[in-house]
């Protein structure tokens, strides 16, 4: 543990999991306390749980974070129990399926809900304990989706490629407030999230369909959630200070073609 987040109360969303399991475990290692929030109360009990275990700080929350007062309520719960408020990673999220064609309504609202609104919600109710404790960082969950097209995943694509601009946006309302807020573009990241479009992209078969998407990164691997994890303490972290509205691709080379 090197304590470079020591004193600090770091919230992450969707952390019962994949990317956000491995970032809360990593802020705790650096030194924080960290808020593990997930739809799934098991799912963050679990995760806080290791934690502890590790001799790191840590507790569950259990919050839908596309409804507000859901929302409000534990980051009101985060701040009374850990006393503050420095950094957010707005991990949660969650996949679609479809093309523009045959997508449903309820495909591209629960993408929107999610991953676009989910995003603006838990900033909202952050922001005031952000500016209590003198600034801050939120780091956004973006995609590769939100930089170039995926088949057959229109409302994710339009909801990481939302979260890009909202980024942007919050990067410069909250500037005077030292607040810097950037977005992590992933691409694919072998998570329970992702296999879904993995098993789609292989017509069911999720091995073909791993096959078939390391031929779009040069670097001849997917990511991990640990490599996604790190850029995240990065942003949050003072070394990344001079970094505010920056949307950063960890892909392997993927857009890079």
């Amino acid at each position: 543990m090197s304590g470079t987040f020591g004193g600090k109360v770091v919230l992450v969303t969707g952390a019962g999991s994949g990317i956000g399991k491995a970032a809360a475990e990593l802020f705790a290692r650096e030194g924080a306390a960290v808020a593990v929030l997930d739809l799934r109360e098991d799912a963050a009990q679990e995760v806080a749980g290791k934690i502890q275990a590790d001799g790191g700080q840590a507790i569950a929350i259990a919050a839908n974070v596309a409804v507000a007062t859901e929302v409000q309520a534990a980051v009101t719960e985060i701040v009374a129990t850990l006393g503050r408020l420095d950094v957010v990673y707005n991990n949660a999220g969650c996949d679609s399926k479809g093309s523009v064609i045959d997508a449903t309504e309820a495909d591209w609202d629960r993408a929107m809900n999610v991953n676009g609104k989910g995003t603006f919600l838990v900033s909202r109710a952050a922001i005031p304990h952000l500016i209590a404790a003198g600034g801050g960082a939120i780091v956004n969950q973006g995609s590769v989706a939100g930089l170039v097209a995926v088949p057959n995943f229109f409302s994710y694509c339009a909801a990481k490629a939302a979260v890009v601009g909202l980024t942007r946006s919050m990067a410069i309302d909250l500037a005077p407030h030292k607040i810097r807020v950037n977005v992590i573009c992933p691409g694919t990241v072998f998570t329970p999230l992702m296999e879904p479009m993995l098993r789609a992209r292989g017509d069911g078969d999720l091995q073909a369909g791993l096959a078939k998407t390391l031929l779009k990164y040069p670097i001849g691997r997917l990511g991990t959630p640990e490599d996604i994890a790190r850029v995240a303490v990065f942003l949050a972290g003072d070394d990344a200070a001079f970094m505010t509205g920056a949307t950063i691709a960890a892909d392997g080379g993927m857009t890079a073609q």
